[in-house]
């Protein structure tokens, strides 16, 4: 078994790896035996040289992201293993052979026991995105084993990694590792989406919201509805097909809407629904009183604990603008998808606005991300969506 430099923590700095949370922060590391760089394999102990994990050594706040918490050889046997395990619970959600939906979340980080990797799989590719640079180097061990594990409906391996590894000392581009591009529109309950893997957001759609769209279907049949921050139009879609009477789509991105507008004609040609390439602020500063239904899905506005506060700040403006302008008796889907932006403070957020906006609201439904985003029990910090939906008189 290979041998690897090794992470000693301080006295006391142990618990958290025994209730197997997979993150060492660096402010618990006593030294370490060895020589490492970012994205190196390390062995952590505790301050009485008793074996604990190995992970991935990286710079920041969270020094190593703990991959096993067994002393086992590590390569591309174990990443077949961690991602047999992952596709078996796919499988057992009904994902994997399901004919009215052919994209999903195939490897979600620490939910699937590999910290800093994420695998969207839409039609037959799958997009990798690594989020630390041992995950990234591990890549071609981790491909061969999805390949085995999946056989022909691998077709293709788009790396989008570009934008989530650090900028500093390690160059990578997106490309394709395997295959090339090829049909990139998807199923997802029965909607037609097209796909924008290589240039749009994240991995190029939002899977985490599948079954929150399906949700707000069943509340827009005759209704005026207007979803902000539409990106390619998921929830738009959606309510259309739940027979809403009017769909309008705002995103500040003119690339967004237009990929809003084709997935409508592609469902719905000739659908009732407009689009604005305009800054949701701005929008809802010129509209009263105008939807029965509005979305609130907009992007992470605190990706770190620094921008919390100013984070808050902008839920609440947003919140308490919707809540007032919505119709007597409209439903509110609102959410936050900032992991440093708990349950607790989200609501609380959401009670503020709406008291600001002085009217009565009830909670109808609280929502999170599909099994298929799953969260360790022993890392609660993976359950990063949260959302409510809300009636207003």
């Amino acid at each position: 078994m290979s041998e690897y430099p090794k992470v000693i923590l301080s006295s006391g700095k142990d618990q958290s790896l025994r209730r197997f949370h997979p993150w060492v922060f660096s402010g618990a590391i006593k030294k370490i035996n060895g020589e490492v760089e970012e994205g190196d394999i390390v062995e952590v102990y505790d301050n009485k040289d008793e074996y604990l994990g190995t992970g991935h050594c990286q710079q920041g706040s969270i020094a190593v992201r703990v991959f096993t918490f067994e002393k086992t050889e590590i390569g591309k046997e174990l990443w077949k293993k961690k991602l047999l395990s992952a596709w078996n619970y796919r499988e057992q959600l009904g994902l994997t052979n399901d004919p009215n939906t052919n994209c999903y979340r195939l490897l979600f980080a620490e939910g699937d026991g590999m910290p800093g990797l994420i695998i969207d799989y839409y039609n037959g590719t799958a997009v990798l995105q690594a989020h630390s640079i041992g995950m990234h180097i591990a890549k071609e061990d981790i491909i061969e084993g999805l390949k085995e594990i999946m056989g022909d409906r691998l077709k293709a391996v788009f790396d989008k990694s570009e934008e989530t590894l650090p900028k500093e000392g390690y160059q990578s581009k997106n490309g394709y590792l395997r295959g090339e591009a090829g049909a990139n529109e998807v199923l997802e309950n029965g909607c037609r989406f097209i796909i924008d893997w290589e240039g749009g957001q994240k991995t190029g759609f939002f899977i985490d919201q599948r079954e929150n769209r399906q949700l707000l279907m069943h509340y827009c049949k005759g209704k005026a509805v207007l979803n902000t921050f539409c990106y390619t139009g998921g929830f738009s879609v959606y309510a259309a097909k739940g027979g809403a009477s009017l769909v309008h789509s705002v995103d500040s991105s003119k690339k967004a809407i237009e990929l809003t507008a084709r997935n409508m004609e592609l469902n719905f040609p000739g659908g009732k629904h407009e689009h604005f390439a305009e800054d949701t602020f701005d929008f809802l500063d010129k509209r009263k009183d105008e939807y029965d239904v509005i979305i609130l899905d907009p992007p992470a506005f605190a990706k770190h604990r620094d921008a919390k506060h100013h984070a808050m700040m902008g839920y609440k403006r947003l919140n308490s603008e919707a809540i007032k302008k919505i119709r007597p008796g409209g439903i509110l889907f609102t959410f936050s998808c900032s992991q440093v932006v708990d349950r607790n403070l989200f609501e609380s957020t959401v009670m503020a606005s709406a008291i600001i906006a002085g009217r009565r609201v009830r909670i109808m439904h609280h929502l999170t991300q599909p099994p298929d985003h799953p969260v360790s029990i022993f890392h609660p910090e993976g359950a990063y969506l949260k959302g409510l939906v809300l009636h207003v008189e």
